[in-house]
């Protein structure tokens, strides 16, 4: 088996690209077809890891933590509607790599206009970057809080991440899904383990996994919070557009026969089942962070929802809900190992947001650059907005400073709800069309409906809290001006989108037609 790797191998700093995607690791990785089905499936495990990554990292933390909090397991059928959601999407974009050899950014560029493929490159890029904004946030948080390191030394000391990167791509793409894997199993270990101190009413855990219409009640509110506003938190942190983009590049590492229709159905079905798998692992990871909310700490005690606030509720004592967790508390165990899931959580996104920027970048635009100076520029940009954060605040209180890094946190994923329909429309076009897929590995009826309410539902969930997402750049108490301005401006940005989504969709159908006439001229060639 020949060794894959992430090295990158132009000359030039930057440079054209217009081949197959992820070209270093590109089928590079063999699986005998000779296998058991459980030798089998490890073969074909990894890639679902990577993107899982991105349903549990920093960004979804405090949203989980403080829907328990505010009403205890009601949010549960949130977080499991968000991960069959998700399953879906991300059978749909292993599908379309796997079966038409171009991951989601190349499939959109080869079917519409070079400005259109621009104007979306940027809009993915800014989503990226405003992940990123939460993955440097929760890593110098967590230096912070593990070493006592003063914030803005943290914050630079995260740019050197990009030397965790520069070993990673000698080392191997196998490797690299292990070492995704362990950190996985880190953050599952750490919620698993404070959430079976704390005993909870498991009774209540399965109960709230039925949604009912208490769980979209937008009447009662509780610290700032209705349950609509809940939903819409978790939601939007769950799926994220660049997680599409990413396991429609990665789900070609395997190398395939395409011209077997037997084990491109094989590769289909077994990264389908590691996707589903490793979800499954996030799914619990968010179920145990809501539960952490209801369970571990006392109803209402935890203030501060942030990583500060969760931090210092971990060791004070009289936030804790029964004697066993006090007991282990007052070691700094509790809290020490949440500071570390952290760290785990954040190092895990470094890796797939860097694969997920070259991948957009060399579909949309045609442009590579080696993946260390990908990485360091982009979190350079990245950590500019934290820096000034850090530094505005940096002569007030440390609660001052800590709601600023919080509030930072959170209106930065006002961009996702901007890119994530020009992620899930595109793919859920590609993979419905016979012309893309063929007939066996087009979408079936049940999928297509499926398909269509959860894209039709997630964006207009997104774009109906674009409104409180803006309100919420003004602080906890926004006045009745900004509050109008605000809703303005959301309908502004929603009209915007809807005319872009409209022209993506326009020349996605008139570029698929094209595909469809030409293949029926080659056949009757």
């Amino acid at each position: 088996m020949s060794k894959p790797d992430l090295k990158a191998r132009p000359h030039k700093l930057i440079e054209y690209a217009n081949g197959p995607s992820l070209e270093e690791i590109n089928g590079k990785i063999s699986v005998p077809k000779n296998l058991g089905f459980w030798k089998t499936l490890f073969a074909y495990s990894g890639p679902g890891a990577l993107v899982a990554v991105g349903y549990m990292d920093p960004g979804n933390w405090s949203t989980s933590i403080t829907g328990g909090q505010n009403f205890q397991y009601l949010l549960m059928s949130i977080i499991l509607i968000s991960s069959l959601i998700a399953m879906l999407l991300q059978y749909m974009a292993a599908k379309l790599g796997i079966v038409t050899q171009m991951d989601l950014a190349q499939a959109i560029r080869a079917r519409t206009s070079r400005s259109l493929g621009i104007v979306l490159w940027i809009l993915t890029e800014l989503a990226i970057m405003a992940t990123d904004i939460a993955e440097v946030i929760g890593a110098a948080i967590a230096l912070y809080l593990l070493f006592d390191i003063p914030l803005v030394i943290a914050v630079f000391i995260t740019v050197f991440d990009v030397l965790l990167l520069l070993l990673l791509t000698k080392i191997g793409f196998r490797k690299i899904e292990a070492i995704v894997v362990c950190l996985i199993l880190v953050i599952l270990f750490v919620f698993a383990y404070q959430v079976a101190l704390s005993n909870p009413d498991w009774g209540q855990v399965v109960a709230g996994l039925v949604p009912t219409t208490a769980t979209f009640s937008n009447t009662k509110t509780v610290g700032g919070m209705t349950p609509l506003s809940g939903s819409l938190g978790i939601i939007g942190a769950t799926v994220m557009p660049h997680n599409l983009y990413l396991h429609s590049a990665i789900s070609q590492t395997r190398k395939i026969d395409h011209n077997d229709p037997e084990d491109v159905a094989r590769t289909v079905k077994f990264a389908s089942m590691d996707s589903n798998i490793q979800l499954t692992a996030a799914f619990f990871v968010n179920a145990l962070l809501l539960i952490m909310g209801v369970a571990v700490f006392k109803t209402g005690t935890v203030k501060d929802p942030s990583f500060f606030g969760l931090y210092e509720a971990l060791s004070n004592t009289s936030t804790l809900s029964n004697g066993l967790l006090i007991d282990v508390a007052r070691s700094g165990a509790l809290s020490a190992l949440f500071a570390i899931a952290l760290l785990a959580s954040g190092q895990n996104s470094t890796i797939t947001g860097t694969l997920t920027g070259q991948v957009i970048m060399e579909g949309f635009v045609h442009m590579r650059m080696p993946l260390w100076l990908r990485r360091l520029v982009t979190r350079l940009i990245s950590v500019i907005p934290v820096l000034i954060c850090v530094m505005l605040t940096s002569g007030k209180s440390a609660v001052a400073e800590h709601e600023a890094l919080n509030s930072l946190m959170n209106n930065s994923q006002v961009f996702l709800a901007f890119a994530l329909p020009f992620s899930m429309l595109p793919l859920l076009m590609m993979t419905d069309s016979k012309a893309e897929m063929g007939a066996r590995f087009k979408n079936s009826w049940w999928l297509k409906i499926l398909g269509w309410f959860s894209v039709i539902a997630l964006t207009g969930l997104n774009l109906y809290g674009l409104a409180p997402q803006i309100a919420g750049f003004f602080g906890d108490h926004p006045t009745a001006g900004q509050l109008t301005f605000a809703n303005v401006l959301a309908v502004i940005l929603i009209i915007a989108i809807l005319a872009l989504l409209t022209w993506t969709i326009v020349e996605l159908y008139r570029g698929n037609r094209r595909f469809a006439k030409h293949q029926a001229t080659k056949q009757q060639d």
